[in-house]
C-alpha cells in the first residue's frame, strides 16, 4: 500500500505554496478571502497536512495572514508594501555586495562568473524557470561571500520572503535580458574588487527589479 513519505509531502507542499503564491500576485484572490485548508486539501488531492504547511509559507511571505475566528486570509499587498520590501532588500543586497567584494576567495569568485555564464546560456534560451533557480544560487552565493553569519542570514530570510515577487517578473524575455545585464555589472564589480561598484550596481539591481514587479502588478489591475 502506497504511503505519504515526508519527502512528498513536502514536495505537495512546495507545490500548493507556488500554486497560491502565484494565483495571489495575479490578483486570482481578493484580499481578504479565507485560504480554506479543507477546500485546498480536496482541490489538489491531498491531506490538511501539507496544506497547512503551504499556508504557513504563503504566511511569511506575507501574502497571508492569520486572523483570529477565521483563519488564514489573503492579505492586502499594497504597492507601498512591496516598494518597502524591495527597500529594505536592496539595501541589504548592496551591503552584501560591498563585502563580497571585499573579502570573495579567488574560489568564490570563479565559482559566481561560472554562476553567471550559466545564466547567460539559459537567458538566450528563453529557460525561463531555470534562469530563476540559478538566479537564486547566483544571489546565494553573494551572500555567502561576506563571510558574515548574521548578515547571511538576514539577506537568505528577506530573500525568501520577496521570492515570489522575484520569480513574478522573470518570467519575460525582456526583464530576464535586463537581468542579465544587471548581473554581468555585479560580476565586473566583484571580480575587480570594486566595492562600491558592486554596492551600487546590486542596489541599481534590486530597484530595477521592483519596478518590474509593481509596472506589472499595474498592467494585471
Amino acid at each position: 500500500m502506497w504511503k505519504m513519505t515526508d519527502q512528498t509531502k513536502t514536495l505537495h507542499s512546495d507545490f500548493i505554496a507556488s500554486e497560491l503564491e502565484r494565483e495571489i500576485i495575479a490578483h486570482m484572490w481578493p484580499a481578504g478571502s479565507k485560504l480554506d485548508e479543507n477546500a485546498l486539501a480536496q482541490r489538489f488531492g491531498v491531506s490538511r497536512t501539507p496544506v497547512r504547511e503551504a499556508l504557513h509559507v504563503v504566511v511569511s511571505r506575507s501574502l497571508a495572514k492569520r486572523e483570529p475566528y477565521r483563519g488564514v486570509v489573503v492579505a492586502d499587498v499594497s504597492r507601498d508594501r512591496i516598494d518597502q520590501m524591495f527597500e529594505a532588500m536592496s539595501e541589504i543586497e548592496a551591503i552584501c555586495g560591498r563585502f563580497a567584494a571585499a573579502r570573495m576567495t579567488m574560489t568564490e569568485r570563479t565559482e559566481l562568473e561560472a554562476v553567471h555564464n550559466r545564466m547567460q546560456n539559459v537567458a538566450q534560451q528563453r529557460d525561463f524557470p531555470s534562469y530563476d533557480r540559478i538566479n537564486t544560487e547566483f544571489h546565494s552565493l553573494i551572500f555567502a561571500g561576506t563571510h558574515n553569519e548574521d548578515l547571511v542570514e538576514t539577506a537568505n530570510a528577506m530573500r525568501l520572503k520577496l521570492a515570489p515577487f522575484r520569480s513574478s517578473q522573470l518570467q519575460q524575455a525582456e526583464r530576464v535580458a535586463k537581468s542579465n545585464e544587471e548581473h554581468t555589472q555585479i560580476v565586473m564589480a566583484i571580480l575587480d574588487r570594486n566595492s562600491k561598484d558592486a554596492e551600487r550596481a546590486l542596489r541599481r539591481h534590486l530597484q530595477s527589479a521592483a519596478k518590474a514587479v509593481l509596472q506589472a502588478r499595474s498592467a494585471k489591475r
